[in-house]
């Protein structure tokens, strides 16, 4: 019988070390500033390049980890250094996820590296999806792609919106309707090169949380960009149209992945990994602050009350993570999500991380409360974790149809 193992071999131990080192030492010192100034890290960022921390190289070797443990351990760690710089630094992958699950080899090998750049001239990229009135229901989408045949080039139109590094980025990943009487199974992703004319930055919100993270609408007004820009190229798309309508003409449905879908699916883990590091970085302030915190002749810890809340937020937080791995390994292994395990993963570690965060704030009572203290930043980061990337109402619906099967 084969070994079964939960524990990181010496390669992932090092790994884990070195990002928690970085996040410890260079993250949480700027964390307070950059959550003031509301703007993206560039500092940080480019430190991280400089070490290899932001690169392609790095989130590939996590990504092919046999165990499908690289990414999770990764994202658990930066962001128990800070939610809103750690957004920054990982921000990128997301519309590198969205190129590596729709594109062809030749347009990985173009466009993944130009997201990134190089320590001396560090780039960002953006992945465009959700809309002012398309988020979850991504079968609403407005934004049209429409195919110039004279010069072999698509002409995109719409506006989309809660993109990260929007605006900013040198390269932008966006979804558009090719087939709009094909609902979401009409949906492609297209390349938007570096200056390409028509795309500009609309309104950058001012949020809650993840301060530091840059979160912009796109406008694209007449953007032409290559025909080769298509995502997976137009015999792909061609091929999969035809076969949607063939199918919608029968009255049968078929079971296709749309461009956003497929990227999300991705990437729910990844973000479960996020939710299990803001929780735990709230979890360890609290436990240190109980333990040295005296109220009535002995530390806090000793007050039933407490010390139950705080195994309560331990238990929680290993459970969630196990949760984040099972589906990263599941992903890796090709297992394939039939209870919607990826989803799962995603909603018990986000609403983990919301529970945890309040809880250490109130743990820590009054100072909790204060921005002294940084219990009350990671319970504003930990906020979007049940939002983006699919709500956890959008996630119990995932799970309640693929066990109602």
């Amino acid at each position: 019988m084969g070994e079964f193992t939960l524990e990181l071999n010496e390669d992932q131990k090092q790994v884990r070390d070195w990002l928690h080192g970085f996040a410890a030492d260079v993250m949480r010192p700027a964390a307070a500033e950059w959550d003031e100034r509301e703007e993206t890290p560039w500092p940080i960022i480019q430190e991280a390049a400089k070490l290899g921390i932001y690169s392609l190289d790095f989130y590939a070797q996590q990504f092919f980890d046999p165990t499908g443990l690289g990414i999770p351990m990764a994202m658990e760690e930066l962001f128990w250094g800070d939610a809103g710089i750690a957004l920054s630094i990982v921000g990128t992958g997301l519309a590198a996820v969205g190129v590596l699950a729709n594109g062809t080899e030749e347009q990985i090998g173009t466009w993944v590296p130009q997201m990134y750049g190089d320590a001396n001239d560090v780039k960002v990229a953006a992945f465009c999806s959700s809309e002012p009135d398309a988020g979850s229901d991504v079968a609403s989408m407005r934004t049209r792609a429409v195919y110039d045949e004279a010069t072999d080039e698509w002409v995109l139109n719409g506006t989309k919106t809660w993109a990260t590094n929007g605006g900013i980025a040198n390269v932008h990943v966006v979804v558009a309707v090719v087939d709009p009487e094909l609902g979401s199974k009409g949906h492609a992703s297209f390349i938007v090169p570096p200056n390409t004319p028509g795309l500009s930055q609309g309104q950058k919100f001012q949020k809650h949380g993840i301060r530091a993270s840059h979160t912009a609408e796109v406008v694209l007004e007449d953007v032409r960009i290559p025909g080769h820009c298509l995502l997976g190229g137009k015999e792909k798309l061609d091929e999969r149209l035809a076969r949607a309508r063939e199918k919608a003409k029968s009255g049968g449905g078929e079971r296709v992945k749309n461009a956003a879908m497929a990227t999300f699916e991705a990437s729910r883990p990844a973000v479960g990994a996020m939710a299990v590091g803001t929780a735990r970085a709230a979890y360890e302030v609290a436990l240190d602050y109980a333990r040295t915190r005296v109220q009535f002749g002995r530390p806090i810890i000793e007050n039933q009350g407490v010390a139950f809340q705080l195994a309560d937020m331990a238990t929680q937080i290993d459970a969630a993570r196990l949760l984040v791995w099972r589906a990263s390994w599941m992903a890796t292994a090709g297992k394939p999500f039939t209870a919607a395990e990826g989803s799962m993963s995603k909603l018990y570690a986000s609403e983990v991380a919301k529970k945890v965060t309040a809880q250490a704030i109130q743990i820590l009572g009054g100072n909790g409360y204060t921005r002294e203290y940084p219990v009350e930043r990671m319970h504003r980061d930990a906020a979007i974790y049940t939002i983006f990337e699919g709500t956890s109402e959008i996630q119990r619906m995932v799970i309640s149809r693929a066990i109602a099967k």
